[in-house]
């Protein structure tokens, strides 16, 4: 394992990442960011915090669980998949949503996002936020918002670690 950023580093990709919507999307009332559970989510969540202090109004926040949307639960060799719940309180209609994730690499999570939001609504544009893209897509993907881009290899794994859930803060290649 080779750790790739530390604490600090992806603290301060997190802070471009919201600078980069800012400017882009200067309306924090027709903004909606939704996280790809799990670590989309936290992403999500910390974008949150850091665009209500630059805006200085509220921006909505959500998360998004594509459990049964994805095309490898087969190849995962899942027997009986766990659903959690997806948790957006608000109308997604006519609003630009910031869909967030940790890796962006084949398209394929991105993929089951965009077909679990088009079952709640009808958003004025979605956009993808991710803190690494790593390359490698197999469908038609990109963010419009990026931390780092990360040239690895394809049979490594690149794996976000956030103390939210992970109790440490840092992305290695594995």
């Amino acid at each position: 394992m080779q750790v790739i950023l530390q604490q600090n580093q992806v603290a301060a990709l997190i802070n471009s990442l919201a600078e980069q919507i800012a400017a882009d999307l200067p309306d924090p009332a027709s903004l909606a960011l939704i996280g790809i559970r799990s670590r989309g989510e936290t992403l999500a969540q910390r974008l949150q915090a850091k665009l209500q202090a630059q805006y200085g109004a509220p921006v909505d926040c959500g998360t998004l669980d594509i459990t049964l949307y994805r095309d490898d639960l087969n190849q995962m060799g899942y027997q009986q998949p766990t659903v959690r719940a997806t948790e957006i309180d608000f109308n997604i209609d006519n609003r630009y949503i910031v869909l967030v994730d940790d890796v962006l690499s084949t398209g394929r999570s991105v993929r089951a996002a965009l077909n679990a939001l088009a079952d709640l609504g009808r958003g004025r544009a979605i956009k993808l936020a991710v803190l690494i893209d790593r390359g490698h897509r197999e469908l038609p993907i990109s963010a419009d918002y990026i931390g780092q881009v990360l040239d690895a290899p394809q049979d490594q794994r690149v794996q976000v670690w956030l103390s939210e859930v992970d109790n440490r803060e840092e992305v290695t290649l594995e």
